[in-house]
């Protein structure tokens, strides 16, 4: 109805019975393959990649998202393959394109990339080899000129 505000969301991490965590102050280093829920309120350096779970970022990833249902009110810097269904928060922020077949994007998010609409098996096509971890550190380091 006209009007009215939106009081829920699409995200389907409720639905899941395994939830991991990635908790504010911490840092993981390396890929995060997982089933289930997984929530990221910290720092994630290497690519997160489920076949069936829900991603919920709120804190920083830098590498790769691939996973059905993704959720971001964080900064993610690469690329997003969302199987089935993203929403990018009022605080999110993509360094990275976003391929998705369905997608919600709130007053104040921000995708510095491009955003590419297609079905699961379009992002399955997608050849793309992730750089390594120590790769990404590195040009996520600023530059000092002296």
């Amino acid at each position: 109805m006209l009007g009215k505000k939106k009081t829920t969301s699409n995200y389907k991490g409720n639905d899941y019975k395994d939830h991991s965590y990635v908790a504010r102050n911490t840092e993981v280093e390396g890929d995060i393959r997982f089933t289930g829920g997984l929530h990221v309120e910290g720092k994630v350096t290497g690519n997160i990649v489920s076949e069936d779970g829900a991603v919920h970022i709120h804190g920083e990833v830098i590498g790769e998202i691939r996973a059905p249902h993704i959720v971001i009110n964080g900064l993610v810097r690469g690329n997003v393959y969302a199987g089935e269904h993203i929403e990018l928060a009022a605080k999110a922020v993509v360094q990275g394109n976003v391929y998705y077949k369905s997608m919600e994007m709130m007053l104040g998010a921000q995708v510095n990339g491009s955003l590419l609409h297609g079905d699961k098996s379009q992002h399955a096509r997608i050849e793309h080899k992730p750089e390594s971890v120590a790769a990404r550190v590195d040009a996520a380091k600023p530059v000092v000129n002296g």
